[in-house]
């Protein structure tokens, strides 16, 4: 079953997957215009000012932009930066690095695309809102049924399979580091697992606001400190990197997909996230005046994401040089060129570092699950029995190995992608409409504000649950 599961997972990925995700991500990227790189300073601006409005408003029960954002980088941000990035580099080179950059610049319009719509589409929820894929699926294309099979393709491989593997990762690295039993570290991991979800999403938010800056700035400083220690290395490094990954370019345009390339692409998109439909769901749960601004946001975590914590970790391994001379490859290359650069400290760092990184996961995970049980069947008890199914997984993969389970993910996020990937090249449109509407209102020195009238013949308007109030206190006033 493994074997069968592995090759439909490869045929998946490699054939069908990586060639959709670059391709509509190309064709948005020219459709919006350059956005990710025409609008990088607003995207700036706008994460500035969503950490000024969380410190205003932070005793309100609402989400602010900045604390969506951190819900999707806790997700984003997870082990794969740190194995992920190594494997890459260590199968296809530094040439690797190059295409997870251009993916990441790629990605990004994908990744506009979709949480703005998310941002049109969500849905109210108590003092919260709750949106992503399934919901703008049934409301603006009229699926219910095509949203039902995203959110259980999205509560399968996020919600549950991915948490127990992220377990696994931390269980095993620390007993392979500090002689803690897999028991142990389960019991720790399903306590402080169900303390913070059992606050829902404002527990989320405010646990993924705190620890995300803590543990990215700590493994971006590190990065910078081997970087300088090394500094004589950077011309060769840079050099590497552009070198074989134009000559990939060229390779590939002559009709051969080289290690570089495909190992740059889908670890790229591992990491990043663009365009699967997941970091959606955070940015849906947002209180923001106009869809773009979210939009904007999102687009630029895909950009940090991987220029910034996945370009850490492949400098650590390019600077170190092991890669080139060892057949390792993910964490215990990380972890061998972190001793090269830093001592015998560097195994104890690494595993801190896995620890971080894949508990804020399982609790963006969480959320990305949630919101989509309660797009199924939203009451009380469904949200428990979902809770429960997590904390039940997260001590299973501590204590299991997860192989088989970790290749059904893949295959079920896999479907869930090429899902997502049909229904945002459908609605591009009106994410195009929106970026225009916003636009409009900045060149007239306004803070952009959307109301549902917005745009002429938006599809779902009859069904939307946000942006009509302004609408209705406008023409009451």
């Amino acid at each position: 079953m493994a074997e069968w599961v592995s090759m439909i997972n490869d045929y998946l990925w490699a054939k069908l997957i990586v060639i959709f995700l670059v391709g509509i991500g190309l064709f948005l990227t020219i459709n919006l215009g350059f956005l990710q790189i025409r609008h990088f300073p607003e995207m700036v601006r706008l994460l500035w000012n969503g950490r000024e409005k969380n410190n205003k408003d932070k005793n309100k029960k609402t989400v602010s932009s900045l604390q969506a954002f951190m819900i999707g980088m806790a997700a984003r941000i997870g082990t794969g930066n740190i194995a992920g990035v190594a494997t890459a580099v260590a199968l296809g080179g530094p040439g690797a690095v190059f295409w997870m950059w251009l993916i990441a610049l790629i990605g990004a319009a994908s990744a506009f695309v979709e949480s703005t719509l998310a941002q049109v589409y969500k849905v109210k929820d108590g003092d919260s809102w709750r949106g992503g894929p399934a919901y703008y699926m049934e409301k603006a294309l009229g699926s219910r049924k095509l949203g039902i099979v995203f959110s259980i393709l999205l509560t399968l491989s996020f919600g549950l399979i991915f948490n127990a593997v992220q377990s696994n990762t931390i269980a095993a690295s620390f007993e392979n580091e500090f002689g803690i039993s897999t028991a142990t570290t389960a019991i720790v991991l399903g306590i402080i697992t169900t303390i913070i979800i059992c606050g829902g999403v404002h527990s989320v938010a405010k646990f993924s606001t705190v620890l995300v800056p803590i543990k990215a700035g700590v493994y971006i400083l590190l990065s910078l400190w081997i970087m300088i220690a090394h500094y004589e290395l950077l011309p060769s490094v840079f050099g590497a990197i552009f070198s074989e990954g134009l000559l990939s370019l060229k390779q590939l345009f002559g009709g051969v997909m080289g290690a570089a390339v495909l190992h740059g692409i889908r670890r790229g998109l591992f990491s990043n996230e663009a365009g699967m439909g997941s970091a959606p769901n955070a940015a849906a749960a947002a209180d923001v005046t106009h869809p773009v601004k979210q939009g904007f946001i999102q687009a630029l975590g895909v950009i940090l994401d991987t220029f910034v914590i996945c370009s850490s970790t492949a400098m650590i391994v390019l600077f170190s040089g092991v890669y080139k001379t060892s057949e390792l490859s993910g964490i215990p290359l990380t972890q061998e060129s972190l001793r090269v650069g830093l001592g015998d400290l560097a195994a104890t760092f690494v595993s801190i570092s896995v620890f971080l990184f894949a508990l804020s996961t399982i609790m963006g995970n969480y959320y990305y699950g949630e919101s989509n049980i309660s797009f199924m069947k939203h009451s009380k008890k469904s949200i428990f029995l979902y809770r429960v199914a997590v904390v039940a997984m997260v001590l299973f993969g501590a204590l299991y190995s997860a192989e088989l389970v970790w290749s059904l993910a893949d295959v079920f996020m896999g479907l869930m992608v090429l899902i997502n990937l049909y229904a945002i090249t459908r609605l591009s449109k009106v994410a195009k409409a929106l970026l225009k509407d916003y636009l409009a209102q900045k060149k007239q020195g306004l803070d952009p504000v959307f109301r549902a009238d917005s745009i002429p013949n938006l599809p779902g308007r009859e069904h939307l649950e946000a942006w009509v109030e302004e609408e209705k206190s406008n023409k009451q006033s």
